[in-house]
């Protein structure tokens, strides 16, 4: 118990201190790197609580994907960082405001749970033996929440094409594929008939 102990501990300290480095390092790619440390430190946390199943996930999929984009977009792309923290002084109430409402609606949750909510989520999460974590978590997410497990996905997916559309930029002087000129070309548009003559070559 004391080994656990231990570990739960360092664990939550290198998981807080990974989170405090993202936010204040200077460099954006030392911030993507705390970030995965966090993601780790936070998989060994759901491991001791036996979820392999979500430990598994986060380290599979954001460590495995989201935090390694990340840092191959920050490596790759030439991003003014100074210009876009020119502006982190104007938006910084904006900015406190809505940290303020996020912890105001943390506590106010924490309290719920703490007062009354507690032995009643105990007993819906409580882990039978006969099943493991994967269907366990299967059978919560495809029966008693499968339409909020679908309406994320759609959020998910309109976020991802309103991302590829704001970064999408037509250049000028660049030929890009047209798919409905493509389509609506006819033979009497798409090609030309000429007529050679015997020893003579083609010219422009």
């Amino acid at each position: 118990m004391a080994l656990q102990a231990i570990a739960f501990y360092l664990l939550a300290a290198v998981t807080i201190g990974a989170g405090l480095l993202v936010v204040t390092a200077r460099n954006p790619v030392h911030s993507v790197l705390f970030l995965i440390c966090a993601f780790f430190s936070a998989a060994g946390l759901f491991v001791m609580l036996g979820a392999e199943f979500l430990a598994m996930l986060l380290v599979v999929v954001y460590v495995g994907a989201v935090a390694v984009l990340f840092l191959f977009v920050v490596m790759m792309l030439d991003v003014d960082f100074s210009a876009l923290r020119a502006g982190f002084v104007r938006y910084l109430p904006i900015g406190g405001l809505v940290a303020l409402i996020l912890v105001v609606e943390i506590v106010a949750v924490s309290a719920s749970v703490a007062s009354h909510g507690a032995a009643a989520g105990a007993a819906v999460l409580t882990p039978s033996h006969d099943i493991t974590n994967a269907e366990a978590i299967g059978r919560v997410l495809y029966t008693d929440y499968v339409y909020f497990f679908q309406a994320a996905g759609l959020v998910l997916l309109v976020a991802m094409i309103g991302a590829i559309v704001l970064t999408l930029r037509h250049r000028a002087g660049v030929r890009r594929q047209n798919i409905a000129a493509q389509v609506a070309r006819t033979p009497a548009t798409g090609m030309r008939i000429v007529q050679i003559k015997s020893g003579e070559g083609l010219s422009e």
